[in-house]
């Protein structure tokens, strides 16, 4: 039986988001996450909720409007709205965001020590390489 938000007592709308909360929160792993939400939502929505993060990544990184606009195909309006609610302070966006840019370095990092030898012998002797760097670099 298919019901509005309006609809819903503020009772049933507890109990509901703190059954995704909870669900959301007991999920580990990003292959897990990623097989969670696959489940959840669709695929326009996982979308959505993704560029979301992407936006106000770049508004963090202070990025405009226009360059967003024309990075991601959002509309004013989305970044509007994204900006406010990072302007409002609502932080689940940051945490969210650091925690992310924290997995990204992890993965730079793992995928820079597989490949390269010279990577490893930057961070193994770092300052050999203030002395001498590599060459065809300034």
């Amino acid at each position: 039986m298919k019901k509005k938000l309006g609809e819903l007592s503020k009772e049933e709308r507890t109990r509901t988001l703190d059954a995704l909360y909870t669900a959301a929160g007991a999920v580990r792993g990003r292959s897990s996450m990623k097989l969670f939400l696959r489940d959840l939502l669709t695929e326009s929505e996982r979308i959505m909720l993704g560029r979301r993060i992407l936006i106000a990544r770049l508004l963090l990184q202070d990025e405009t409007r226009d360059s967003i606009r024309q990075r991601t195909g959002a509309g004013y309006n989305t970044i509007e709205r994204v900006r406010r609610w990072l302007k409002d302070q609502m932080p689940g966006y940051e945490m969210a965001i650091a925690a992310m840019e924290k997995e990204f370095g992890k993965r730079d990092f793992n995928r820079n020590y597989a490949k390269s030898m010279l990577f490893r012998l930057k961070r193994r002797y770092p300052l050999h390489f203030l002395l001498f760097p590599e060459p065809g670099r300034k």
